[in-house]
């Protein structure tokens, strides 16, 4: 991983490195890791594309969230300023719901006029950028956080507010429940400055178990 004050994840080699890293310090991830087999790269390119993708995947089934995807490519270039330019009855086609649809409205016009920088934003530590990132009309943590780790490709972030990763943890360790967002907050403390890679793992220990896919659309 990079030695810059920012560790960012660029490729599989990343990856590998803090993935062994990880089964040093918690030597609990090692039968995980067995389980879970090869972790997901999925970078992204950073910007509205990229971040428009995360919102769309936050649909109910991953289905409509991929025919929702297809539709808004097919209109055009997926950029803020084409999809700001695009008619309502046009938008009004794709499926989104109504706070979707606004989200994505309202994020076309803050990178139009300057209130986020989507690319530089890639290059601020983790706090200071969900911070911005929230601001955002519709952006909650989540969609922040997913963005700096596939996007960004930030190494220590850990969304705990994500019900699949909540449920891969509780059932990895045996868990009664599935651990509350902050409890899994103060969980994944343990597994910095590799906590990007230590989601995968749980993403890819949820697929494994679960046979069903836990990863955002990026």
């Amino acid at each position: 991983m990079s030695e810059n004050q920012l560790s960012i994840i660029r490729n599989d080699a990343d990856i590998a490195v803090g993935l062994q890293r990880l089964l040093q310090v918690d030597p609990r991830l090692v039968p995980i890791a067995e389980t879970a087999g090869p972790l997901p790269l999925r970078l992204a390119a950073p910007g509205f594309a990229g971040l428009a993708s995360i919102i769309v995947s936050q649909m109910v089934s991953r289905a409509s969230a991929d025919a929702i995807w297809r539709r808004i490519e097919l209109a055009g270039p997926v950029t803020a300023q084409a999809y700001a330019e695009l008619p309502p009855e046009v938008i009004a086609t794709f499926g989104l719901s109504r706070a979707k649809a606004s989200t994505l409205k309202s994020l076309s016009e803050a990178v139009l006029n300057g209130a986020i920088d989507l690319d530089g934003i890639c290059a601020i530590e983790g706090e200071a950028a969900l911070r911005q990132l929230v601001l955002l009309p519709g952006i909650g943590p989540w969609t922040a956080e997913v963005y700096l780790m596939f996007c960004a490709g930030h190494a220590d972030i850990f969304p705990g507010g994500d019900v699949a990763l909540q449920t891969s943890v509780g059932r990895a360790f045996a868990m009664e429940a599935r651990p509350t967002a902050k409890a899994l907050a103060e969980i994944a403390k343990s597994w910095a400055p590799h906590r990007s890679v230590a989601a995968r793992l749980f993403w890819a220990y949820y697929a494994a178990t679960m046979r069903r896919e836990a990863l955002p659309i990026v």
